[in-house]
């Protein structure tokens, strides 16, 4: 069985993908906080009443452990946008449920800052990630699932080819409900040249969400 390599880092220009860490908290927490009317409608909650958010150091130390056993993959996105300055935190993007055997599947989930949201940052931080899971992990496959609402959200998997599977009936506890989603996939078979190298040579939509 492969496993998942970490620490990993990849980028692309000035957008990168590096280990999320637990000297983060400071930025993190401000950029959660300065975006939390932005962010509020799409973050996860539990259902379990009474159970209230992590806290960032619980919740780094559940996703190192799940990283160092091969499960996932905690990304900080971070955007540099000139060679003097220190590639800042604006986004976060975690590959999990990370499976071999016959499978060989993830899924993939992130959020960006609203100041960076449209410029392109998004897709070509989920397709760095999903050429790493095809060609360094040896997965096949990756899902990603999406509230029909988050319309910024269905033209990432718009932009970068995923392909609609259809409707998942209250799929993920999100915002406080039980929400329904729309799942989305890409196979390795499907982007052979690689998700990133098609996404930067054309930059087009190649699929339309369900």
């Amino acid at each position: 069985m492969t496993r998942a390599r970490w620490p990993v880092y990849l980028e692309a220009g000035d957008i990168g993908l590096r280990p999320l860490r637990r000297r983060d908290e400071a930025e993190w927490m401000r950029v959660r906080r300065e975006n939390a009317d932005w962010l509020g409608p799409w973050d996860a909650t539990s259902p379990v009443e009474g159970s209230g958010p992590r806290t960032y150091g619980a919740m780094w130390r559940e996703l190192n452990r799940q990283a160092k056993a091969g499960q996932c993959l905690p990304f900080a996105v971070t955007l540099s946008e000139s060679p003097r300055e220190r590639p800042r935190i604006v986004g976060q993007l975690s590959v999990s449920s990370i499976t071999y055997g016959a499978f060989r599947s993830c899924t993939m989930g992130y959020w960006v800052t609203s100041a960076v949201a449209g410029r392109g940052i998004t897709p070509t931080a989920v397709a760095l990630a999903a050429d790493h899971c095809f060609s360094e992990l040896g997965l096949h496959r990756v899902e990603i699932n999406i509230r029909p609402e988050n319309a910024p959200s269905l033209r990432v998997v718009e932009k970068l080819g995923f392909r609609g599977e259809g409707l998942r009936r209250r799929f993920l506890h999100i915002d406080g409900e039980w929400r329904d989603h729309l799942s989305f996939a890409l196979t390795a078979e499907e982007a052979p040249e690689g998700v990133l190298r098609r996404w930067l040579e054309d930059g087009e939509p190649r699929t339309r969400p369900l």
